[in-house]
């Protein structure tokens, strides 16, 4: 199992090499293999062969002087008239041979007479049963002494009318330095030309397996960069593999599908922002309708031509009456804002400069700014930037209560590698815990007049240009946006 996962864990392309060695390997291994067993082979048929062929060679010249001998054809009369004519057959075929009685007796040998007496032993019995049942009259006994393999051949020697008259045996040595030494030869040749083309190999498989894996690591690059919230490029490339140029197309249809999908949750999405903003600017204009309706109804009731306080009553009234419409004027100017972000005008600018130039509109003698470097360009909408620093200082400043001795607002720009970092931090109120995740909601506010609709504003800025808003608040002590923008 832990082999599995290890192997599960390589790549695809690793996969690919290692499986093509390991089966040049095992073609390597059985080609090996099947050629010692080739060699083998022709080694015991080259044996056998040649013992078929002495056997036959000796049995023709036994037979010529079995014809030609005045002795009367017995059995016992074998080693009579093969006294001297073995020893010159086994001379004349380079080979031992022995005539046994039907009955498994030793009757002549080739051997010297001391040795026979010695050494040679009747024939076992099983072996004369194998020679009287076989259809040819012959059996070759195959065995080993001493790491030796012999073989012996026994087989029936017959008179001129067939009928048997003892048996005769050939033991044959067999020989296999040529063969072994053929084998050795061929081996280290083999192993020669395998290691070279093992070195070709592992040079095709590693270029096969990169040429294989190079579609699939584009596909797999294009799928980790698939996202719903941007606009997803197709893959182009033709692949030489119909699988591969399927699963091609099969990304191309679901980039098709996502970006239909992403235009409805999009479109959804706005449909739904947009009922939730008309509702809450419904909510915020009827707020003021209701004072003014109260207003007008109570001086319809109360007016009185000659009340000598009706300059001052119809003063209040008036005053009543553009309090409540500034607030209707200050809550369609909110949504406007919010609801028609201008264009881009991107340009290249000093971010340390915008920053300096936006915070004067401000008098709070409690403002300050900080900056070690003069200059850190980047390229973006002076008026957007002018507007996210003004929208964070403008809620700095109304997060410090009036009654507040001792206040303070920092905005400093600071460089990092590839960013650009400004921070707005005060010593107000801080914001809330169970706040803390719904800041940046386009309706929530935690202040008695407004939409909320600022840091909602200044945070799709932001995002527009591929940069972050955070913050880091506590309770009673302050709070600190952190802007972070991409140094171009």
């Amino acid at each position: 199992m832990f082999n599995g996962f290890k192997m599960s864990m390589l790549s695809l392309r690793i996969r690919i090499f290692l499986s093509m060695i390991v089966l040049i390997l095992i073609a390597s291994s059985l080609m090996a293999l099947i050629s010692v067993i080739q060699f083998k082979n022709e080694a015991r048929r080259y044996h056998q062969e040649r013992l078929d062929r002495k056997e036959d060679a000796v049995k023709e010249n036994i037979n010529y002087i079995l014809s030609t001998t005045t002795y009367p054809l017995t059995e016992r009369n074998l080693p009579y008239i093969f006294k001297d004519k073995i020893h010159e057959l086994s001379d004349i075929h380079n080979v031992e041979i022995n005539i046994y009685s039907l009955t498994g007796n030793l009757l002549k040998s080739s051997k010297a007479s001391f040795s026979v007496d010695n050494v040679s032993p009747p024939i076992p019995k099983y072996v004369i049963k194998l020679v009287q049942s076989s259809i040819e009259k012959r059996y070759v006994d195959i065995k080993s002494v001493d790491g030796v393999k012999i073989r012996s051949s026994f087989s029936q020697i017959k008179d001129d009318k067939f009928k048997p008259l003892g048996i005769l045996n050939l033991p044959y040595v067999e020989d296999d330095s040529f063969y072994e030494n053929e084998i050795q030869e061929f081996l280290v040749r083999l192993s020669q030309v395998y290691f070279f083309m093992l070195i070709i190999a592992f040079t095709l498989a590693y270029f096969l397996s990169s040429y294989i894996t190079k579609s699939l690591k584009t596909i797999s690059d294009k799928i980790n960069q698939t996202s719903l919230d941007q606009k997803n490029e197709k893959i182009v490339i033709e692949a030489n593999s119909r699988e591969i140029n399927s699963l091609i197309k099969a990304y191309n249809r679901m980039v098709d599908k996502l970006e239909e999908s992403a235009t409805m949750l999009a479109q959804s999405e706005r449909e739904q922002a947009w009922r939730e903003m008309a509702k809450q600017v419904a909510h915020e204009i009827k707020n003021p309708l209701t004072p003014m309706r109260l207003t007008v109804q109570s001086f319809q009731r109360k007016f009185d031509p000659e009340d000598p306080d009706l300059k001052q009553k119809l003063n209040d009234y008036s005053k009543t009456l553009i309090q409540q419409i500034d607030t209707m004027s200050s809550v369609s100017s909110a949504f406007s804002n919010f609801a028609s972000m201008p264009a881009q005008q991107n340009e290249t600018l000093n971010v340390v400069e915008v920053v300096e130039f936006s915070l004067e509109i401000f008098n709070e003698e409690y403002l300050h700014f900080e900056s070690k470097e003069e200059e850190i360009i980047t390229i973006m909408d002076r008026t957007q930037l002018v507007r996210i620093i003004t929208n964070l200082v403008k809620n700095a400043i109304q997060a410090i209560p009036e009654e507040q001795e001792q206040k303070s607002i920092l905005v400093a720009v600071k460089r990092g590698r590839t960013m650009v970092n400004i921070t707005v931090k005060d010593n107000g109120i801080g914001i809330e815990v169970e706040n803390r995740d719904r800041i940046f909601e386009p309706k929530f506010t935690t202040k008695n007049s407004g939409m909320g609709l600022g840091l909602g504003i200044i945070k799709n800025i932001i995002e527009n240009y591929k940069g972050t808003i955070t913050f880091e608040s506590q309770p009673g002590k302050g709070t600190t946006f952190i802007v972070s923008l991409p140094i171009n």
